[in-house]
């Protein structure tokens, strides 16, 4: 008997704590605080359900914006564990679990087309592929991370239900749909097609010798409407506040959506670290892919995401979105692509070990390291950096004292570091860093994303800039922070008066004399109490009920080596099917 460990399915404990050994020590030095550009934004959001659970209108930000326009689970898990460690060590748990629950994801998603072995190699591999690094580290995009791998514990729960019938998956399945909806409505909205697709097509290929295909096809569809009507009531207020302010704005340019292949930084950044190592396996992956018709959803799925992470480098995403196509960014696409490869790329590795054994081992071990290396190596070279580390403790403490709260403020130059400012100070901003949720004017009528960055976002910047510096006493706009010096020519231009310096000249404060103090914004989009009560309970309650069902109802155990007591058949060509099942 082969008693090998190279030969032995690596056990799924073992590849958790090794991410956990990964990305545990790097998570608690905080570090997508300082290197990322969505982490304080995130924090910000779940700051406010700390202290305002049942009531999502937030003052802080745009003179007054509704947060039931960005899905809460996530951000109210991170309030619930913050009067626990903190915010920011909260952000970071809620980080580490959506890391760990990947590989458990890549797992039982890579057991519907491979073997176990192959399957442990998947998700071994997921530990180290760049696009997480990329977005845990550098995006800090924790909604999609911490969504998708939800999504994928639901696909297999998809399968069984579409292709034998059983109850308790599609219970689970709902429930776990349920869940990644409220952490991040994109994901479920642009990933489930390219993903359940494939599924639904295996599953038609694996029905069972007594079930018609039609019945397959019958048990997804009902599947998918109890998904949609119970994400229709999850996020209900969410519904609502799209419906009443549909986004109109105009479109905010992003690298993603380029042509990748017209700029060398873009194609470095969005394509050449995300992918890492695995770029050289990608054509087996469409070898392996296209000479088994088993693996053909897969290799189908494959392709789509892989050309729909590409952006504008091909015509094919704006053709497919439409006019969404100008408020996506296409680095989750990516996330998706890498994730879909995996179960081949756990079958490229299972017949490299069984030919070239060490040496094939220690090629694969290389070319992980180097995957999750290089996107980290990258954020100290990368000139797209974002500026989420400065100290603004002088900043937070001036709004506080002095009754300076009774004003609104605006920051210049500080970037990705304003939604820390928000979060620990008590006055509020005309400024913010969430583009759906901007209902002002002199945003919504130009093409810039925050007024701290709007040289960036070159004359549209500029002129939403001015627009808002003339319209300052409507707002109560009294103080304005510069970091940046190309700012305060055009601030003392509009009446501003430096007051203050901090950090030796890096940080100044100029104020304006006349500005009355500020004054409730009338809105029609402040949500209901009901809708309050709703966003408090709904999401959340959805995720704890999932967490309950996945515990006390057991899936289906692998009694006999036939594919019909299997709930996840495996077999990759038809002689490992027949011989299963003789």
């Amino acid at each position: 008997m082969e008693t090998s460990y190279l030969k032995r399915p690596i056990p799924l404990r073992m590849i958790v704590l090794l991410g956990l050994a990964i990305h545990g020590p790097l998570l608690a030095m905080q570090l997508p605080i300082s290197t990322s550009y969505d982490a304080n934004f995130h924090i910000f959001f779940a700051s406010h359900y700390a202290q305002h659970w049942f009531n999502p209108w937030n003052v802080k930000w745009f003179a007054g914006f509704s947060q039931t326009t960005y899905p809460p689970l996530v951000h109210q898990w991170i309030a619930v564990f913050s009067h626990l460690i903190g915010l920011n060590m909260a952000f970071m748990l809620v980080q580490l679990i959506a890391v760990l629950l990947m590989p458990i994801g890549v797992y039982r998603f890579s057991r519907l087309w491979v073997d176990e072995r192959a399957s442990s190699y998947a998700a071994l591999f997921s530990v180290f592929v760049g696009a997480v690094a990329f977005l845990v580290y550098s995006a800090g995009q924790l909604p999609t991370t911490l969504s998708f791998p939800i999504y994928l514990l639901a696909l297999p729960y998809f399968y069984d239900w579409s292709r034998s019938a059983d109850f308790g998956s599609l219970i689970k399945g709902v429930f776990l749909i349920l869940a990644a909806g409220s952490v991040h409505h994109v994901t479920l909205i642009f990933g489930a097609v390219p993903f359940a697709l494939p599924v639904l097509w295996l599953a038609w290929m694996d029905r069972k010798r007594d079930s018609s295909g039609l019945a397959v096809l019958s048990r997804a569809a009902i599947f998918a409407i109890l998904a949609a009507i119970g994400v229709g009531i999850v996020l209900m207020p969410y519904w609502i506040s799209i419906i009443q302010h549909p986004i109109e704005q105009i479109p905010i340019p992003h690298a993603s959506r380029s042509n990748l292949l017209m700029n060398i930084l873009y194609l470095t950044n969005y394509f050449l670290m995300p992918y890492g190592a695995l770029l050289l396996a990608f054509p087996f992956v469409v070898w392996i892919g296209a000479t088994n018709r088993r693996l053909w959803p897969l290799l189908f799925g494959f392709w789509v995401t892989f050309i729909l992470a590409l952006g504008g480098t091909t015509p094919l995403p704006k053709l497919v979105f439409g006019r969404a196509f100008e408020i996506l960014t296409f680095e989750r696409f990516t996330l998706w692509a890498s994730f879909m490869s995996l179960p081949i790329v756990g079958l490229i590795a299972e017949r490299l070990l069984d030919r070239y054994r060490v040496k094939a081992a220690v090629g694969l071990a290389l070319g992980a390291v180097l995957t999750l290396c290089m996107p980290m190596a990258w954020l100290s070279l990368s000139p797209f950096k974002a500026n989420s580390d400065l100290n603004v403790d002088a900043v937070i403490g001036f709004l506080n004292r002095d009754g300076h709260d009774q004003y609104r403020y605006l920051t210049l130059g500080f970037g990705n570091s304003l939604p820390r400012i928000s979060t620990y100070s008590i006055a509020n901003s005309v400024d913010g860093e969430y583009n759906s949720a901007r209902l002002l004017p002199e945003f919504t009528h130009y093409g810039t994303a925050q007024l701290t960055s709007a040289k960036y976002f070159g004359t549209q910047g500029m002129e939403s800039l001015r627009a808002m510096l003339a319209h300052a006493n409507h707002y109560g706009l009294k103080f304005i922070f510069i970091h940046d010096p190309y700012y305060e020519p055009l601030v003392a231009f509009a009446g501003w008066r430096h007051i203050e310096t901090y950090d030796q000249g890096e940080i100044t404060v100029w104020s304006k004399d006349d500005t009355p103090p500020a004054r409730p914004i009338p809105s029609d989009a402040i949500p209901t109490a009901m809708e309050g009560l709703m966003w408090g309970t709904l999401p959340i309650g959805s995720s704890i009920l999932a967490i309950l069902l996945l515990l006390f109802i057991p899936d289906h155990r692998i009694t006999r080596p036939t594919e019909e007591a299997v709930l996840y058949p495996v077999p990759v060509d038809e002689r490992e099917l027949v011989r299963e099942t003789r």
